[in-house]
């Protein structure tokens, strides 16, 4: 059974409708949306970019494996080069369960500035029958400084 389909509209995620009823979908897309676009608990190093002491997370996290990602931490980000390296490593972080838990062989992320302002995002996700899946954003970190 396929997973409910989760699109991204504009600024957050939302179940897709088939008539009236919830359409199932590409369940690899929906979790890495899942997997990127949900905040991840910030570790006690990062500095929380609006200078709150909130780590954000979700409250049923089980400590050990938190689901989600700390894109949030660079939304504040300067257009550099650690910009870049974080919003990678976060990313790859945050697609790493896929791998551990055998859903996918492996993954790998590609960032880089598209624009002044526009932080872009590859993702290839690497199946387990030995074909690919490509999946790209900019759009969500269009305006990050």
């Amino acid at each position: 059974m396929s997973d409910i389909s989760t699109i991204w509209n504009q600024t957050h995620g939302d179940w897709q409708m088939a008539g009236a009823a919830l359409a199932a979908g590409d369940d690899l897309a929906t979790a890495v949306l899942i997997s990127l676009f949900t905040d991840r608990v910030a570790i006690p190093d990062d500095a929380i970019p609006d200078g709150s002491t909130d780590p954000r997370g979700w409250w049923g996290d089980d400590p050990t494996t938190p689901i989600g990602s700390r894109l949030w931490l660079i939304f504040r980000g300067k257009r550099t080069q650690d910009t870049v390296a974080n919003a990678q490593n976060y990313a790859e972080e945050a697609l790493r369960w896929m791998a551990d838990d055998g859903v996918i062989a492996g993954s790998d992320v590609y960032v880089e500035w598209q624009t002044p302002s526009t932080l872009a995002m590859r993702v290839t996700l690497f199946k387990n029958d030995g074909t690919k899946q490509t999946i790209a954003f900019a759009w969500v970190w269009n305006g990050v400084n």
